[in-house]
């Protein structure tokens, strides 16, 4: 089956759901790479880099997220690789700006990567619950990154991260309501963006960053 191009799928996202189409309208068009490059967010290409910078970024900001991962990054030689960082010690982590919860996540997740318990190389075969449960069996690594990992990293279109803070809010405040809506509930407000739930999360993402001109 071809493959959906970017103007077809702004299209039958919007006619589905009139607020997709005002935020379509409003924003214009949008796409991933666009997105990080405004944000100044690095996603690396390879799965393992993507994961490590996942780590880096939890619960933390933006800006703090960009500093510790250029800082980690000088202390490789080269792109981070999982046995090199599993010769990092917690000093050198520590070092960087992680917390000793994260250093435990990253030693966790380049150990399951070099003892082959965790096959990146073979992950874009894997369909998105099966990627969602390999990478949550990582320590610290949720279903939360691991949805972050199939819209950024695989590029997978159908993707709803109903636990997002951001993507909460927004639907809260396009659809106008008095709080925030749960996971389950962004997860069945998500149904009518099928097939292209990942392009909806975009929109919903960059509709709390516009600026009205």
């Amino acid at each position: 089956m071809p493959r959906k191009s970017a103007k077809a799928r702004r299209e039958e996202l919007a006619a589905g759901d009139p607020v997709m189409a005002d935020l379509i309208e409003r924003l214009g068009p949008l796409d991933f790479a666009t997105r990080l490059r405004r944000r100044k967010e690095e996603r690396p290409a390879d799965a393992f880099g993507a994961l490590l910078r996942s780590i880096v970024g939890q619960q933390i900001s933006t800006k703090a997220a960009r500093a510790i991962y250029l800082r980690t990054l000088d202390l490789y030689d080269g792109p981070p690789t999982p046995e090199a960082t599993l010769e990092l010690s917690e000093a050198d982590l520590r070092g960087a700006g992680f917390s000793r919860r994260k250093v435990e996540y990253v030693h966790d997740l380049a150990a399951r990567v070099v003892g082959g318990e965790l096959e990146l190389d073979r992950i874009e075969t894997l369909g998105d619950e099966e990627v969602i449960e390999e990478i949550s069996a990582v320590r610290g690594l949720g279903r939360w990154t691991a949805e972050i990992f199939l819209l950024f990293h695989l590029g997978r279109p159908d993707v709803i991260s109903g636990g997002d803070l951001g993507i909460r809010r927004a639907i809260m405040i396009e659809d106008g309501l008095a709080a925030m809506p749960t996971p389950k509930e962004v997860e069945k407000r998500a149904e009518r963006w099928r097939p292209n739930r990942s392009l909806a999360s975009l929109y919903l993402w960059e509709s709390l960053h516009a600026v009205p001109e």
